[in-house]
This record gives structure tokens, sequence and C-alpha cells, in this order.
């Protein structure tokens, strides 16, 4: 069981955010603002039960922090 817990308040007011700011390096110790690996993130992307990202580049993926609000306060 992971230590982990999500807070908001860690996301910046608006604007974008990758996959590392969403779940952090483990390895490095660096907690993420979700409480669960990129692997679970992605399948609930697919899944549709965590906001798609959006493509901003050809290298570059965010979300839209706006949304990754209302998802986190949907969940409680």
């Amino acid at each position: 069981m992971s230590d982990t817990q999500t807070f908001a308040g860690d996301l910046p007011p608006t604007g974008y955010v990758r996959q590392t700011d969403l779940v952090g390096r483990p390895s490095k110790g660096i907690r993420g603002v979700i409480p669960f690996s990129a692997t679970t993130l992605w399948r609930m992307v697919a899944a549709g039960t965590f906001p798609k990202p959006i493509k901003l580049s050809p290298g570059c993926t965010a979300w839209r922090v706006e949304d990754i609000r209302e998802w986190m306060a949907q969940r409680g």
C-alpha cells in the first residue's frame, strides 16, 4: 500500500501538467498529486475514468489542470 495522498493544492492554479507532475517519480522519492502509477493512469484514461490528455506537440502530452481538479472533486 502506498503512503501517498492526493493533494489538489499541489497543482498550479491553471495551465497544463505532464505525467510526471501527476504520478511523480517514485524511484527518486518524488510524490505526485494522484495516488497511482503511470500504468494505472493510462489504463484509467483508456477506460474513460480519468480525463484524456491533450497533445501539445508531437513529443508533449499534458492534462489541463482544470480537468484534473474537476476529476479530484468528483472523487471526493
